[in-house]
């Protein structure tokens, strides 16, 4: 069983997982697609669950230290950091994975997206075992840039900041053609990731809400 057999498995399993999510992509889809037989899935990754993770890690042993580095030089120059700088520290790291793959940023970010939509926990407790300390960096760097946020209210944000970059970047094949085709502007996933980090900042930089959602149902439709 070569390391060749191992690569063909991963690399049929990210298109097919990105493609059409974890849970409705069989091992039997994969093997093929990968040209191979079972007993290989079996020999290499033990479990449909490991081969997940191992096709996410092929990207996040790029992604996460190369964050974890510019989070770090960031902070080393501006100890209280804007929102904008603290996300633009992801730029460089994100567009480091198509040397990963051929379009390999919008695959990651696909595949994060199956991780986050669909019952993956093992996929979540596996990115906190093993690049806890990196992401609880990048959590600390948004701290400092907002201050006046509580905690909960940060973890709300992050996550509508995951959702939005998420699906843009999903999309973003469709979003590039029908920015050629209707603006005449060429755009291509880096242009995308520098247009989503200014929104995405203003969003968990935005200040803390001050209104009441007490209503008055009936006096409100009235």
């Amino acid at each position: 069983m070569s390391a060749e057999t191992k690569t063909q498995i991963l690399d049929a399993a990210e298109v097919l997982f990105s493609e059409h999510g974890f849970g409705d992509t069989s091992l039997r889809a994969i093997t093929s697609q990968a040209k191979v037989n079972l007993a290989s899935v079996n020999y290499h990754f033990g479990s449909k669950k490991q081969l997940i993770q191992e096709v996410l890690q092929r990207y996040l042993r790029v992604l996460m230290p190369s964050v974890d580095q510019q989070v770090k030089q960031l902070l080393a120059k501006h100890p209280q950091p804007s929102v904008e700088q603290v996300f633009a520290s992801l730029i460089q790291p994100l567009l480091l994975l198509n040397q990963v793959r051929p379009q390999g940023t919008a695959i990651f970010v696909r595949l994060l997206g199956r991780g986050y939509s669909e019952s993956q926990g093992h996929l979540r407790k596996y990115i906190t075992v093993h690049y806890g300390d990196m992401l609880k960096r990048f959590v600390s760097a948004v701290h400092l840039a907002v201050p006046q946020l509580s905690d909960a209210e940060i973890f709300w944000r992050l996550h509508f900041a995951i959702g939005t970059f998420v699906f843009t970047m999903a999309s973003s094949k469709a979003l590039s053609e029908i920015a050629e085709a209707d603006y005449q502007e060429p755009v291509a996933v880096a242009d995308i990731i520098q247009k989503l980090i200014p929104y995405i900042s203003a969003g968990v930089g935005a200040p803390a809400a001050q209104y009441s959602f007490g209503l008055n149902p009936v006096k409100d439709i009235a």
